[in-house]
């Protein structure tokens, strides 16, 4: 018994003096203050409960996936045979004075943001919702002859599942090269049999994923873009993944209300190079194309610029993209998103673009599809509308488009979410576009959807029971990780 007992004790203080250590750690490593607070006063006071989510979850950004990524990049430049990645295009002084959209300040940060210039002679389509989204996808993979690109977060073995698969797998009988990239974490329920198959039919399948064993205890580092590139010439970005949910056909989130865009022109080669880097990073390999063919400007004049971002970026390129954009804004600030759990720096923006008199809009889901992330949600949201911010809920379904709209002529759309993830775990993908006939689009489009939406009033959080309010503050300290 004795001996029990002095087992127990023994335990429970390695216990204690790991948490220790791991609160050390947490106050070196972590990338926000609220993070390392969070983070440490846990460890030392429940590491019970703490020290193997934090084995996971803790550190967001480390030393050697940084470089290593980094790395695998400039050899992957260095190996590529043909002129795969973007297109050359100087960014002139003028730039901005000429297409009127946003200042030639705030262009040349974006432009430094995503390190290449904007492309002109694009276009870009709107697919509101899976069916119109899924159709031009399958539509544009039909009728590929040399080679398609397809990556997605979530992929799951369903009826669209499958209804890919048979796509992919009837292209590489015809001899189309097919190249697929899923994300481990995401897609962590999809059958074995699945890639196997496409596998055993020609398509060259891998999983996105940490590549040392160190880097599988952590899940951070998810890759969220969802991106489909065929021969070339046609891309599509947006906020599906590939389930029947995304079709609207998954209660109780039905109807699921989210949006894709296709893009022709120059831009396509920008999209198609930053899945080269995702895939070099997954195979370390680049992928086989044909000679490459620069995409001649359409008879357009849309400016396009491609923003990728992710956790080995120089900078936080998905939180400073937001930021200035917002800054830019001299008429509205339209954002459609599922989560807003903002970095603080983006609130100051939020608040500081009321203050300019600018309509601020925000658009969230009325639903939830995670607790903890609406609860914090649903915090902020009454915090943005105190500062003035004009909040609303989607009343329909869940709503998991991510869409930007700045003043007349500047529309965002892509993978990013308005969170820490987002800003600074994820590998995101957005595409801005400089065009009033497109941005009327989007405008009418987020219109059709405000119309549906409920505003969310101050007086609301004051109604609550203490005890949601309560909960709703207790999943704020969880931000760092939502």
């Amino acid at each position: 018994m004795l001996l029990d007992l002095l087992g127990i004790g023994t335990l429970i203080a390695l216990i204690q003096l790991l948490g220790v250590l791991a609160a050390f750690h947490a106050i070196r490593h972590a990338r926000t203050s609220q993070g390392a607070v969070a983070w440490a006063v846990s460890l030392v006071a429940v590491p019970y409960v703490t020290l193997i989510p934090y084995l996971f979850l803790g550190h967001s950004r480390f030393t050697g996936y940084v470089r290593a990524r980094r790395l695998c990049n400039q050899l992957m430049h260095r190996r590529a045979q043909q002129k795969i990645l973007t297109r050359a295009l100087d960014l002139e002084p003028e730039h901005g004075k000429r297409t009127g959209y946003l200042n030639q300040y705030a262009l040349a940060a974006l432009t430094q943001l995503a390190q290449k210039p904007f492309s002109d002679g694009n276009q870009v389509r709107i697919l509101i919702n899976g069916a119109a989204t899924f159709a031009a996808i399958f539509a544009a993979l039909e009728r590929a002859t040399q080679y398609v690109m397809v990556q997605f977060f979530i992929v799951r073995d369903d009826r669209l599942g499958r209804q890919l698969k048979d796509i992919l797998l009837d292209k590489a009988a015809a001899g189309v090269r097919v190249y697929f990239l899923y994300d481990g974490i995401g897609s962590h329920e999809l059958p074995r049999h699945y890639t196997e198959s496409l596998r055993a039919g020609g398509v060259e399948v891998y999983r996105f994923a940490a590549r040392r064993f160190v880097n599988r205890f952590q899940l951070n580092f998810r890759n969220h873009r969802k991106l489909v590139v065929v021969d070339g010439e046609r891309a599509f970005v947006g906020g599906h993944n590939v389930g029947i949910e995304y079709l609207g056909e998954e209660p109780p989130l039905a109807p699921w209300r989210d949006t894709h865009i296709e893009v022709l022109g120059p831009a396509v080669h920008d999209l198609q190079a930053v899945f080269i880097e995702d895939w070099y990073w997954a195979t370390q390999r680049v992928p086989v194309l044909e000679p490459s063919r620069p995409c001649a400007p359409l008879k357009a004049e849309m400016h396009c610029l491609v923003i990728p971002s992710g956790p080995a970026d120089p900078y936080e390129t998905c939180l400073l993209f937001f930021i200035e954009l917002i800054n830019a804004a001299r008429q509205r600030v339209w954002i459609s998103t599922p989560y807003f759990v903002p970095d603080e720096a983006l609130f100051v923006a939020l608040r500081l673009a009321v203050m300019r008199g600018l309509d601020v809009r925000i658009l969230l889901p009325a639903r939830s599809d995670h607790t903890v992330v609406f609860e914090a949600s649903t915090l902020y949201a009454y915090d943005a509308v105190r500062a003035g911010v004009k909040l609303l809920r989607y009343r329909p379904g869940f709503l998991h488009q991510k869409v930007v709209l700045i003043d007349e002529a500047a529309a965002a759309i892509g993978s990013a979410n308005l969170d820490n993830r987002s800003f600074r775990l994820n590998f995101e993908l957005m595409v801005l576009t400089l065009d009033a006939t497109f941005a009327a689009e989007v405008s009418k489009m987020l219109e059709a959807d405000f119309a549906l939406a409920d505003a969310v009033a101050l007086a609301e959080y004051i109604k609550l029971p203490p005890w949601r309010r309560t909960v709703m503050h207790v999943a704020r300290l969880f931000s760092p990780l939502l």
